[in-house]
């Protein structure tokens, strides 16, 4: 191997070493060894430390200790003359370094100098759970690290959409020249978070000891290795670093090709003695800098080190070196596609058009059809095209799948339908949110720019739905309609096959069943939230049912819909069940615990963004009101739909607020718990009319068909003092129940 790389990479070790200790001594003086040192939210301590040195770190005294360790495996600094044929020592010395590195940023939480800013620091085992699983089934194929920074901030754009579209989540720490990565991307006004698979470690080369120990807690937690002690730290760290070099599929980019910048100054001996660090894992370095190469192949699949190579084929040598499987569907439309853009936002100011939302309308539908009636990859639009109306402007869309197949069934039709959100969320430039007939769009100016039209979302979408339901399509139709008038019909078409949808679940009960579903589709948006799908309580969004959620699941048993088994009721009442919030507390991320299915005051079930409806206590009556998306006006409460959103989505749990799907509202569990039905004081006249046969027929199911007239609209009341008024010249029973809160 290079004696360059050996000597630069154990001195810079011994550097890193140095600087930990120098500032451990420092905080021990000042704070005592009792002193607590660690990362938020995390039940592996000091992760690197206890994944390979076997050890519990909880105060600076056991970090001391730790830190000793690490010194021990720091060979002398080899002669410049001396080349040394093997890589021992500098793996070594690379292992000594990460310690350090973490050992220095545990100690920058403590003096509250941790990573801020554009920079998201330590991830907690929530977050590693979420995207970790995606490492494990191969939705994510890899990460890259990123360490340094770009010649210009173009070409650190270019590296992050090359790498996003191939669903590849990237980690950035470090500078070259002054500047990271993740500065040029902020300075560009690209999005980063987990959500865009971009995540900005800090700007230290210390922080990239975060992305090595997010490895070794992948391989605790997915692996199923566990920590036994410092006595068999030896074997459990070997197991660690063999399962990140089989399953985890990361690899190094060491960036700073800027020629007026010399080599040294880019790549430090610090960065040297990190690059040996992840050697161990089997993360090969790829470089645009001519470093010294590491060709011959022993720890990592392939080459260890890869240098000198062109920006345009970074990515392609990194994939090619570590050996990752990629598996990018061709997506024929002008703006990048991956997985990495699906948490994009567009906002106004961004915007060319839009539509939905509240200033337009537009619906999505999907349905089969027999094989000879349609013609695979026909795209028609109906109505003018995006560049018709001025920047900013809203226009109607009306997007319709046609699709065919022999192993087809309509069951799956509501299945498919929905994934009509992830396809085009996973547009860079477009923004995307709801379902049926609540759907918001946006497409950028960056986008428009670009060169997309309406009609590329018929292209990716044929292409999304070929490529993820092969075994069950055969031919892909979609019609795009703008235009006003012709619009119409084929919405009301749209709503009449929603409301079969919504009936099939007939007279299923909740206890009949021994398992419930999950929908975690909108996590993009609402990272915390989870929706808990039941017979008699079907999705927020209104678009799945219980028995869409299992249709899903037969479709795809790793995808958003998942059975969660009821296992012991713990309240029959509010519908707690001891199974789902163990359920819950994993997949919310620690961030929720308990869930009860029946009642808006206790624990309630969070919401995304994308319910059909908000209900709201209204204190002063002792009842709710229900507030459709359409609905613009005011309410009793107060305020208007839009602020009431802003409240109870995001996935938290809001007592007193919830968001759900129209059907709910008659259904026999609809908020049992806290007096059902007979609790309604208030709803939008247009919400009520189009409710008006389920709900009729509810309220004579409870032998109280007279509540039909006691429930107030903006008719009749807008403020609570007219409703409190309408409420009791109409006698209504709310006013006589039990308080709800």
């Amino acid at each position: 191997m290079s004696k360059i790389i050996a000597t630069a990479a154990i001195r810079g070790a011994y550097k890193l070493v140095n600087q930990a200790e120098e500032k451990l001594n420092k905080f021990i003086e000042e704070k005592g060894e009792k002193q607590e040192i660690g990362f938020p939210n995390t039940a592996y301590y000091l992760p690197f430390i206890l994944a390979l040195f076997g050890m519990e770190v909880e105060n600076l005294a056991g970090a001391k200790i730790a830190l000793n360790k690490a010194k021990k495996l720091l060979p002398p600094i080899p002669d410049k003359e001396l080349w040394l044929p093997y890589l021992g020592d500098t793996l070594n010395a690379g292992i000594a370094a990460l310690a350090a590195e973490e050992i220095i940023e545990a100690l920058r939480y403590l003096e509250g100098t941790e990573p801020k800013g554009i920079w998201l620091g330590f991830t907690d085992d929530a977050t590693l759970r979420m995207q970790g699983i995606k490492l494990v089934d191969g939705r994510m194929p890899g990460f890259a690290a990123c360490v340094g920074a770009l010649p210009t901030n173009e070409q650190a754009v270019e590296l992050a959409r090359s790498l996003q579209e191939k669903s590849i989540l990237v980690f950035m720490a470090a500078s070259s020249g002054g500047k990271s990565m993740a500065e040029q991307l902020a300075e560009e006004g690209v999005e980063m978070n987990w959500d865009t698979y971009l995540v900005p470690y800090g700007k230290e080369i210390t922080s990239a000891v975060y992305a090595l120990n997010f490895a070794v807690r992948a391989a605790l937690t997915f692996g199923g290795i566990r920590p036994k002690g410092e006595e068999n730290a030896v074997e459990i760290g070997r197991q660690i670093l063999l399962y990140n070099k089989e399953r985890v599929f990361a690899f190094v980019l060491a960036l700073g090709a800027d020629p007026e910048v010399d080599k040294e100054q880019v790549i430090t001996d610090e960065k040297y003695a990190t690059a040996a660090g992840a050697i161990n894992f089997g993360f090969p370095v790829i470089s645009d800098v001519n470093l010294p190469q590491i060709l011959p192949t022993g720890i990592c699949t392939y080459e260890h080190v890869v240098s000198n190579i062109p920006f345009e084929k970074l990515v392609s040598k990194a994939v090619e070196t570590r050996g990752l499987e990629i598996k990018v569907t061709e997506v024929p439309i002008p703006v990048p596609y991956g997985a990495g853009f699906e948490g994009e936002r567009v906002r106004k100011e961004q915007m060319h058009v839009e539509f939905g939302g509240k200033r337009s309308t537009a619906f999505e539908f999907l349905r089969g059809y027999p094989m000879d009636q349609l013609e695979d990859g026909k795209i028609e639009l109906i109505g003018p095209d995006a560049d018709s109306v001025e920047e900013g402007a809203a226009m109607d869309l009306g997007i319709i799948v046609k699709v065919a197949g022999r192993n087809f069934s309509e069951d799956f039709e509501s299945v498919l339908e929905r994934r009509i959100h992830e396809f085009i969320s996973c547009c860079n430039g477009i923004f995307h949110m709801g379902q049926r007939a609540i759907v918001w769009i946006r497409i950028s100016k960056e986008a428009f720019a670009k060169g997309f039209r309406i009609k590329d979302f018929g292209r990716l979408l044929i292409a999304k739905f070929h490529d993820e339901f092969s075994k069950i399509i055969d031919k892909v139709e979609v019609t795009l309609i703008t235009d006003p008038e012709k619009i119409k019909e084929p919405l009301q078409e749209a709503k009449r096959v929603y409301y079969e949808r919504d009936e099939r679940i007939g007279g299923m009960t909740d206890e009949d069943v021994d398992t419930f579903y999950s929908c975690i589709l909108c996590q993009s948006y609402a990272p915390d939230h989870v929706c808990i799908v039941t017979p008699e309580r079907l999705g927020l969004c209104g678009a799945y049912t219980w028995l869409d959620c299992k249709a899903s699941y037969q479709l795809n048993p790793h995808g958003p819909n998942q059975p969660v088994s009821k296992g012991k009721c713990l309240d029959p009442v509010k519908g707690m069940w001891e199974g789902v919030n163990e359920y819950l507390k994993v997949n919310s991320h620690g961030n929720l615990e308990r869930f009860n299915a029946y009642s808006m005051i206790e624990d309630p079930m969070t919401s995304c963004g994308c319910f059909e409806c908000i209900v709201a206590v209204i204190p002063e009556t002792n009842g709710v009101m229900i507030v459709n998306r359409e609905y613009t006006g005011m309410t009793p409460i107060g305020m208007p739909f839009s602020t009431m959103a802003g409240i109870v989505g995001g996935g938290v749990q809001t007592p007193g607020f919830i968001g759900i799907g129209k059907i709910y509202i008659t259904s026999r569990k609809f908020i049992s718990a806290d007096g059902g039905i007979e609790r309604v004081v208030w709803m939008p006249s247009e919400l009520k009319e189009e409710i008006y046969d389920r709900l009729k027929k509810r309220l004579e199911e409870i032998g109280k068909p007279e509540l039909m007239n006691m429930i107030a609209t903006e008719a009749n009341a807008v403020t609570s003092e007219e409703l409190v008024k309408f409420l009791k010249e109409k006698n209504h029973p709310a006013l006589s129940m039990e308080p709800m809160m």
